[in-house]
């Protein structure tokens, strides 16, 4: 009788459950602060999410990288002070950003689509390796790719906060009817 030879084991990873986006914290993390009624936080989380629900799609993806860059940042110091536990939440958090990035992008709808998707996809394996093998270099290499992305997105946002708003009457953009 042959014995199966058992291989060896192998981390697996968890899977990334992307959440609407409503439910995505984009706040930071409650902070212990001093003298901060339980009504001041109470207001300030639901300040905070009338700000998501408001914003404009361009307000909300910055917000989004805004929250991921934070977030791996987060991660980046955890993982130095061997703070795995922190490291591993901040990690998580990036990634279901990066999977609501993902699953929201239009690939058709633009030239570059399958390239940020693609970008998405290598990213978020990268984060998955950074959590199960408490590897600071993932991290870095992940900041060193979104970072460029962010301050695109950002200019992008500002640019379309610029351009002068087109009002449409009743009768359609000539105005005729």
């Amino acid at each position: 009788m042959v014995t199966p030879v058992p291989r060896a084991a192998q981390p697996t990873p968890l899977p990334v459950v992307p959440r609407p986006v409503a439910q995505l914290s984009f706040g930071a993390r409650p902070v212990p602060t001093p003298g901060l009624s339980d009504a001041a936080r109470s207001q300030r989380a639901r300040y905070t999410r009338d700000a998501v629900l408001s914003a404009s799609p361009a307000r909300l993806l910055t917000m989004l990288y805004d929250r991921l860059l934070l977030d791996l940042n987060r991660a980046e110091s955890a993982q130095l002070a061997e703070d795995w536990a922190t490291a591993s939440n901040n990690l998580i958090h990036a990634q279901a950003i990066v999977s609501e990035l993902a699953s929201t992008l239009k690939v058709e709808a633009w030239n570059g689509g399958a390239g940020l998707f693609a970008l998405y996809t290598y990213v978020s394996n990268a984060l998955m390796g950074a959590n199960t093998l408490r590897d600071v270099r993932r991290t870095r290499e992940s900041i060193a790719l979104l970072e460029p992305l962010r301050q695109t997105w950002h200019e992008a946002a500002d640019l379309l906060a610029d351009a002068p708003s087109r009002t449409v009457v009743p009768g359609g953009d000539l105005g005729i009817g």
